[in-house]
């Protein structure tokens, strides 16, 4: 693979295939992976921080300064950014997760030379208008009172808070309605002056430019941004808390009750991570998941099911979900309490083992398909610090892992889960009651 570098870039180019292929001036690490056929462009530009370091009353700060992001940069207004983007027939969003602020592109490789050069410009020459900023703000609130119907959100909000409290996953990355009608200009202005201090990193796959150096240092102006390739996140084991509610519910007129059920486990990348992905693919992935054969198939208690274990540079939140009838709550309370519980006490057999390695497998095909997937895939595994090849790594592992392991992992991080009910009153109570007399419930003192 040739690159041609201009400007100032040097090429740090690792020839072990984890390093980066060459650095903007300033520091920007950026990795390519070039894909014959089409004539495509997809680049992700992850800056850590994002909602978790929204400042304190400033609780969606970042995904409103995202949103302003798209809407004006340099010489270009909210209306000549769109037209240049979506005359090209392209794709240009940026948002706030959790851990980082994400800045995504798609493209034709003919346009490469007019698209590539926004991915800094939002982040350095952002306008920050007023106008554009009252319009961002007053869509996020819309978007934040919509949720407040759905019930799944509510579910999803009171176990976030039960999990993470005033923490950095303890609130939405939208924010909070309170915290956001409060945010101005000069805030989100604030924002960008640090924008990548913690590391960024550029992933671009497909047909990339030979002058891509000069492209992306065109926005700098001769001012280079300092940043950096993200450290990894400390390996630190969180403590489980057995302090606070474990029980959190809210009363809806509705004619089925939402359950979630979790607890915080690990960051991405840490030794028992892989184990535990192996457990939510056991219980969650397809029609063949436990969950999916045992609550929905055989004793038809769940409208819908599933398991989550999201990427986190911190305490990852392992969550099983699902709806159920009111009449059915206490049983699908107790039902689910026992499939956690289960969890630590049966180790999977050797057909189950297998099968969830398969399940595993498959999902990583699945999600490198497209350019912008392997881009996606390969940003976020950089973003945390962890090597170019550390998903390949967990495949090779996968291989190896015995259900033991899996009970043991189970057994260390899946301890005093927290549950969330959402749903009429009559249910509340009937699922209050079951799960005070499970196996996870604590004693009350």
């Amino acid at each position: 693979m040739s690159t041609t570098l201009n400007r100032g870039g040097s090429d740090t180019r690792n020839t072990a295939g984890n390093g980066p292929d060459l650095t903007v001036a300033g520091g920007l690490p950026v990795l390519l992976r070039r894909r014959p056929g089409p004539s495509i462009l997809a680049a992700r530009l992850v800056i850590r921080g994002g909602s978790g370091a929204d400042p304190p009353g400033r609780c969606g700060a970042h995904q409103l300064l995202a949103g302003v992001m798209t809407r004006g940069c340099g010489p270009l207004d909210a209306d000549a950014l769109a037209d240049t983007v979506e005359g090209a027939g392209a794709s240009l969003r940026a948002e706030a997760h959790e851990d980082a602020l994400v800045v995504g592109l798609k493209c034709a490789a003919d346009d490469a030379d007019t698209l590539l050069p926004l991915l800094l410009a939002l982040v350095r020459q952002p306008r920050l208008e007023p106008g554009q900023v009252d319009l961002e703000r007053q869509l996020n609130l819309q978007t934040l009172a919509r949720q407040r119907e759905d019930p799944y959100q509510l579910a999803h909000d009171q176990l976030r808070s039960l999990l993470y409290g005033n923490g950095p996953y303890g609130h939405d990355p939208l924010g909070l309605e309170s915290d956001l009608v409060e945010t101005g200009r000069a805030d989100l202005a604030a924002l960008t002056t640090g924008l990548g201090r913690d590391g960024a990193v550029l992933v671009l796959c497909g047909s990339v430019p030979d002058n891509l150096v000069e492209l992306l240092e065109q926005p700098l102006g001769g001012v280079p941004w300092p940043t950096r390739l993200p450290n990894p996140a400390p390996l630190a084991e969180p403590a489980a808390s057995a302090d606070g509610p474990e029980l959190v519910l809210l009363e809806q007129d509705t004619e089925q009750l939402v359950l979630m059920l979790g607890c915080p486990t690990v960051p991405l990348g840490h030794p028992d991570g892989l184990a535990l992905r192996l457990l939510q693919a056991h219980l969650g992935l397809g029609m063949s998941s436990r969950l999916f054969l045992v609550m929905r198939e055989e004793r038809g208690l769940a409208y819908d099911v599933g398991v989550s274990l999201p990427a986190r540079l911190g305490a990852a939140p392992f969550v099983m979900h699902l709806s159920t009838s009111a009449e059915r709550a206490a049983e699908a309370t107790a039902c689910l309490a026992e499939e956690w519980q289960r969890l630590r006490e049966v180790p999977l057999d050797g057909e189950a083992l297998t099968l969830e390695r398969a399940k595993y497998l498959g999902q990583d095909a699945m999600g490198r398909q497209t350019c912008g997937q392997i881009a996606e895939r390969l940003a976020l595994v950089l973003s945390h610090g962890l090597p170019a090849d550390h998903v390949e790594h967990c495949l090779e592992r996968a291989a190896r892992l015995e259900g033991a392991d899996l009970q043991r992992a189970a057994q260390r991080w899946l301890t005093q889960p927290r549950l969330s009910l959402v749903g009429p009153r009559a249910a509340l109570e009937a699922a209050s009651g079951a799960w005070a007399t499970s196996g996870l419930s604590r004693p009350q003192r």
